[in-house]
């Protein structure tokens, strides 16, 4: 992949340069916010990984200026700024993930894989059995039937179609639908499930979320 880089910090710019490289991917480094706003707006990266605290534009105004010019590649913001409300903020301006430094290469370089394959696999329809999900309209049917759901039903739904067949672990749908990197000590993610089930399931439909016991849930179709 083509990754653009922008840190300040010359040692750690260069340390993560050469990981990337060696990892197989192209990356361009630049050290400030003002000078990464045209190149990311001109050149077509695959992902950006952005540190928070630049000289001239800072992380989040250059995440900004990105979104509104509709550049929409994968950005991973990389910083020493790791409360929650910093995460909130760096999501909330545009940003896909957010990952706290020091951290573990191995760990960044799995998450730009994955934003880079969330990039090449976007699509507008995702189904399951008689159950489809229109990205565009943001509209569900299960055999025809318009099922309501509310924004984070939708994004949790979608989250388990894009993996159907999959276990997906509490822990994930925390950090994917409501991109929390904690754990709140709530029923949140069951009230959630149990809602979207009954949605689904009306005058007898066959259950397509299925619950592992202490591990996470899957969808699939009926057997």
């Amino acid at each position: 992949m083509y990754l653009l880089l922008v840190e300040d910090d010359l040692s750690t710019a260069a340390h993560l340069k050469q990981g990337l490289l060696n990892a197989g991917h192209q990356v361009m480094i630049l050290h400030d916010g003002d000078a990464a706003l045209e190149p990311a707006c001109r050149e077509e990266f695959d992902v950006a990984i952005i540190d928070r605290m630049l000289p001239g534009l800072d992380g989040l105004s250059l995440v900004r200026q990105m979104r509104s010019r509709n550049v929409q590649i994968p950005v991973l913001f990389l910083t020493t700024l790791g409360g929650i409300d910093d995460r909130v903020q760096g999501l909330d301006a545009g940003a896909d993930d957010y990952l706290v430094k020091p951290f573990a290469f191995a760990e960044l370089a799995a998450r730009i894989n994955a934003l880079g394959r969330r990039a090449r696999t976007e699509t507008v329809r995702l189904e399951c059995a008689d159950l489809t999900m229109n990205l565009l309209t943001r509209e569900v049917h299960r055999a025809g039937r318009l099922i309501e759901l509310q924004p984070r039903e939708f994004g949790l739904l979608e989250f388990l179609l894009r993996n159907q067949g999959q276990m997906v672990t509490r822990k994930m749908l925390l950090e994917r639908v409501w991109n929390l990197h904690f754990d709140p000590h709530t029923n949140i993610v069951e009230s959630h499930i149990s809602r979207i089930r009954g949605k689904l399931e009306q005058d007898g439909a066959a259950a397509l979320i299925n619950n592992v016991r202490g591990q996470g849930y899957y969808l699939s179709a009926p057997t």
